[in-house]
């Protein structure tokens, strides 16, 4: 009898824990996918920044710089064409202006600016970017971009040393742009819609899709791949529909995958990453020798010259700390991770280590080397 009732009162208490899981791992649907046509556009500028404490380009070995001058004050009244090889000024730069024009951006709206150096400036600190015109890639002008520049960096330079922080020739300008075409799109026009997942995978748009239809009634979604799933709106409100799916949470399946970076040394592995049993052993021989010179001077008022003794100091690290580890099937990714931190493996040596493991078949996920 008590055994019923223990399990009458475990069975419950396992079913809310695993609830409570995969409630926090569901997300909304808005954060994992987006809707096909509604799409940001790249703008791109080439201006000047004014106004710098001879920081900007040297006009002589930026023959860009002195051209868009020249041409910049002939457009205000200022002939300067004839003195061209006289300008020597170190408070002007050129700069490559990138901006993202955002979807349903309407004229008249402003968006954030980045502003980079194009020649040999040292510092943008205090400059001031003048009117440059931001064209996408059709070659049409799409927004005005002018103001201020913040690096929010740090230089300061002296006779025998310098002080960086961040990089003082990249800025950038909050609210930097007024967009001056609007790009047209009529969400409303479509009698259907595609939902486009970020990562694709074939059960979290089948999961989508279930979800979307248990919230609309019906069956209006379906998933046609693992990236896209097809939403019929049946004369339902756009806005109104786009808006109450983008809060229906799922939980979004992720395939085993690993992830290394040679370069940096960083490991990311996917949840899903199993292992079969496998044996690993981690050690390597290290020998390390030290040349510590020692100087022998000869006795007083003998014939003796000074001269240099050698000393050599040879240790030899064979690893024999270092055991054996055995991991079972199915090990997890928190399993494995700790088994092979108990080792004192590395982030260098678990590369070797995965990709070891990898070779000999026992780990069940795709290892991707970049």
């Amino acid at each position: 009898m008590r055994s019923w009732l223990l399990c009458l009162l475990v069975l419950p208490a396992l079913a809310g824990s695993a609830q409570g899981a995969r409630a926090e791992s569901e997300v909304r649907i808005k954060d994992i996918a987006d809707v096909e046509g509604v799409r940001e556009n790249q703008l791109v500028g080439y201006g000047l920044v004014v106004g710098l404490n001879g920081t900007g380009d040297k006009l002589d070995s930026n023959v860009f710089t002195k051209q868009s001058l020249i041409g910049m004050l002939e457009r205000l009244g200022v002939n300067t064409r004839d003195q061209a090889a006289n300008l020597s000024t170190k408070n002007v730069a050129a700069v490559m202006v990138t901006a993202t024009l955002p979807a349903f951006a309407r004229a008249g709206s402003r968006i954030d600016i980045a502003v980079s150096a194009l020649g040999d400036a040292k510092d943008l600190s205090g400059g001031t970017l003048l009117v440059t015109p931001l064209m996408g890639a059709d070659g049409e002008v799409y927004g005005l971009a002018q103001g201020a520049l913040a690096t929010g960096a740090i230089a300061a330079r002296g006779a025998a040393g310098s002080v960086t922080r961040n990089t003082p020739t990249s800025a950038r300008i909050s609210n930097g742009a007024t967009v001056e075409r609007e790009i047209s799109y009529q969400l409303g026009a479509h009698p259907a819609l595609r939902l486009a997942l970020r990562n694709p995978d074939l059960t979290t748009a089948r999961r989508m899709a279930a979800a979307v239809n248990a919230a609309l009634g019906g069956a209006p979604a379906r998933a046609t791949d693992p990236r896209t799933v097809a939403l019929e709106l049946g004369g339902r409100d756009v806005v109104e529909t786009l808006a109450r799916i983008g809060e229906v949470r799922v939980e979004p399946d992720s395939p085993a995958i690993v992830i290394i970076d040679e370069a940096s040394g960083t490991i990311v592995m996917g949840a899903n990453v199993r292992v079969s049993t496998v044996a690993i052993a981690q050690g390597n021989l290290t020998i390390r020798v030290t040349e510590t010179p020692r100087v022998s001077q000869p006795g007083p008022l003998s014939n003796g010259t000074t001269t240099t003794v050698p000393r050599t100091n040879v240790q030899v690290d064979d690893s024999s700390d270092k055991r054996l580890g055995i991991l079972h099937a199915n090990v997890t990714l928190r399993d494995l991770v700790a088994s092979l931190n108990a080792l004192g493996v590395g982030p260098r040596d678990m590369i070797s280590i995965l990709q070891s493991i990898k070779a000999a078949g026992a780990l069940q996920a795709d290892l991707q080397v970049r």
